[in-house]
């Protein structure tokens, strides 16, 4: 909560650029909770037996898993720092590349359920696989809501206070 004088007494350090919030991160927290709104929607219909919507949000969770992946990647590909590069490097795609192991792991998780679901392995009674896959994928959810205001949020709260400043100075008389 204190960052020594060896990284600038700020976090993140100075001579970081970070990841803007409210580009792909912001879209990534939309993409993984509306995943986890899809998984709901998947067990809803596997209790209501309807099978063509638990198709299709077997089919809407997965894409936007991928797609969540997918747009990670891209972030770690495009960043301008790298985990050499010191403490904030390390800890950022630490955090961030364990959630997305676990991204990864969900997937195929909720894959393997999608199939055994198309092969009639699942009922409205019996579908205790893929209620262990949906908690597993809300737990994922939560965990990067966690990670989106610690990671991203508090992490650019430099940027937010020096544009609070600059407003702050731009509405001085002198």
């Amino acid at each position: 909560m204190a960052p020594s004088i060896q990284i600038g007494s700020v976090w993140p350090p100075l001579e970081i650029s970070v990841l803007k919030t409210f580009k792909v991160p912001a879209l990534n927290t939309l993409i993984l909770l509306t995943s986890g709104a899809a998984a709901t929607w998947v067990h809803h219909a596997i209790i209501d037996q309807n099978r063509n919507e638990v198709l299709y949000g077997f089919f809407a969770t997965l894409f936007l898993a991928v797609l969540f992946t997918a747009f990670q990647f891209d972030e770690y590909l495009n960043s301008k720092f790298y985990m050499v590069d010191g403490v904030y490097g390390s800890i950022f795609f630490m955090i961030t590349g364990f959630h997305g192991f676990h991204v990864i792991i969900g997937s195929i998780f909720l894959a393997v359920c999608w199939f055994r679901y198309y092969d009639y392995q699942f009922t409205a009674k019996h579908h205790l696989g893929f209620q262990s896959a949906a908690w597993y994928w809300h737990f994922v959810d939560v965990v990067w809501i966690f990670l989106f205001f610690s990671v991203y949020f508090w992490g650019n709260s430099y940027d937010l206070n020096e544009i609070a400043l600059y407003s702050v100075i731009e509405g001085l008389p002198f």
